[in-house]
């Protein structure tokens, strides 16, 4: 590898190479030097950023949830408009063609980022707990405009909708579901609109 080159972005070049290393061959393959080769660096890069692998990983996890967050926002502006059922279709299709399922795993396999996220996320599973959040909130303003009965408990049908969307995407293996299955899990979860 050529030093003294200056590297642009290092770290969001880092964290798209290993989005990319998960998504292709999965949480166990991870690897700094997986990592390092995919974005084109030498090893010592990623060491000069972050303490050690755990922190990198820790690091990329919370910068994919921060993407999310930037995502869920047109869930939210879509509150008032369309059908309650494909505002949640779509944002559920785009969660989970993204790397949530991927990150899941990679934050469920490994102890020592688990570990390490436990004092930035102190409960459940990010990407999970942020998902859910974010669905509750837009069925918090749909219930407000009265697009969705005011008796629906909106964190558990949050829950329901993240788990099982969560569910068909870990099952379907590399082959993603359509927006048709995550539209019928919807249809069959959300209470029916006004």
């Amino acid at each position: 590898m050529p030093t003294g080159v200056a590297l642009r972005d290092v770290r969001e070049q880092l964290f798209d190479a290993a989005e990319r290393v998960l998504l292709r061959a999965g949480p166990h393959a991870l690897t700094s030097r997986a990592v390092t080769t995919e974005a084109g660096v030498a090893k010592g890069v990623l060491h000069r950023h972050f303490a050690d692998f755990d922190a990198f990983l820790a690091e990329f996890v919370l910068d994919r949830v921060g993407r999310m967050d930037r995502g869920t926002a047109t869930l939210h502006e879509s509150a008032g408009s369309g059908t309650v059922v494909d505002n949640l279709t779509e944002a559920l299709t785009a969660l989970y063609a993204s790397a949530s399922v991927a990150i899941v795993k990679l934050v469920t396999v490994r102890d020592g980022l688990t570990e390490r996220l436990r004092h930035t996320w102190p409960a459940g599973v990010p990407v999970v707990t942020e998902a859910i959040s974010a669905v509750a909130d837009y069925l918090s303003r749909e219930r407000h405009l009265g697009r969705i009965a005011a008796t629906v408990d909106v964190d558990t049908l949050a829950t329901i909708l993240i788990g099982t969307t969560h569910m068909i995407y870990v099952h379907r293996g590399e082959t993603p579901p359509d927006a048709e299955a995550v539209r019928r899990v919807v249809l069959m979860a959300v209470p029916e609109q006004k």
